[in-house]
């Protein structure tokens, strides 16, 4: 078996630990900047559904400064972001490099995105269950977590999956600029050195963690959807 792993994957068996060091890197990034981006993001996505024209919780100003502002984010290039936010990464996490220093910038590419993806899953709510709760006395908190999140958990559950899978891609690129992971071992030791079973072996372990995250979130939805 051994023998055969050396004749296929040379330079993999070579580099083994790196390449696990890589991997456990790009988890820890997915980790970590995922829970983050996942409270950031279904935050905003609720502020921009109570508060939008017509809401329950009507706050034109507000609204605008959030969708403004989360559409300013999202258009920018990840790769110009990673630049832009250096010294906030600095300052809160005392470097610009491997995974600790990755996380902010994650964060700043997931959470609009994220954010986007809840708005929309609570737009598909039907406005007649909102409607029930405030004909019953339901205060704008009851309705928030008893009515939107409660009913929406399915198409969160989806958004989910979309965003973890797009992060999983952030990652790749904030290795090329020092973070770390399976981006940084596949420029690295696949382009660099023109290691094609290291680009290979790369991009499999890629696949196999979206569809573990495709898997998870497709029986999440499956056993939220009712």
């Amino acid at each position: 078996m051994q023998e055969t792993l050396v004749n296929w994957m040379p330079h993999v068996v070579e580099r083994l630990p790196d390449l696990w060091e890589a991997l456990t890197d790009t988890l820890l990034m997915v980790l970590w900047s995922g829970l983050i981006s996942f409270a950031l993001g279904l935050f905003l996505g609720i502020l921009l559904t109570v508060t939008k024209p017509g809401a329950i919780l009507e706050n034109r100003p507000l609204y605008h400064i959030a969708d403004k502002t989360i559409s300013l984010f999202r258009s920018i290039p990840f790769i110009i972001l990673l630049t832009w936010v250096m010294p906030l990464s600095r300052a809160l996490a005392g470097t610009t490099l491997y995974v600790r220093g990755a996380i902010v910038p994650l964060v700043f590419g997931s959470v609009p995105f994220f954010s986007r993806q809840v708005e929309s899953a609570l737009a598909e709510l039907d406005h007649g269950f909102v409607e029930a709760a405030l004909s019953m006395g339901s205060s704008p908190l009851e309705i928030i977590f008893r009515v939107y999140l409660r009913e929406s958990v399915a198409a969160i559950a989806r958004g989910t999956t979309i965003t973890l899978v797009s992060l999983l891609n952030l990652t790749a690129m904030a290795g090329v600029v020092g973070a770390g992971g399976l981006g940084d071992f596949a420029v690295r030791y696949g382009h660099d050195r023109n290691w094609g079973d290291v680009t290979n072996v790369t991009v499999l372990l890629l696949v196999i963690i979206v569809c573990v995250i495709e898997f998870i979130g497709g029986r999440i939805v499956k056993k939220a959807t009712h």
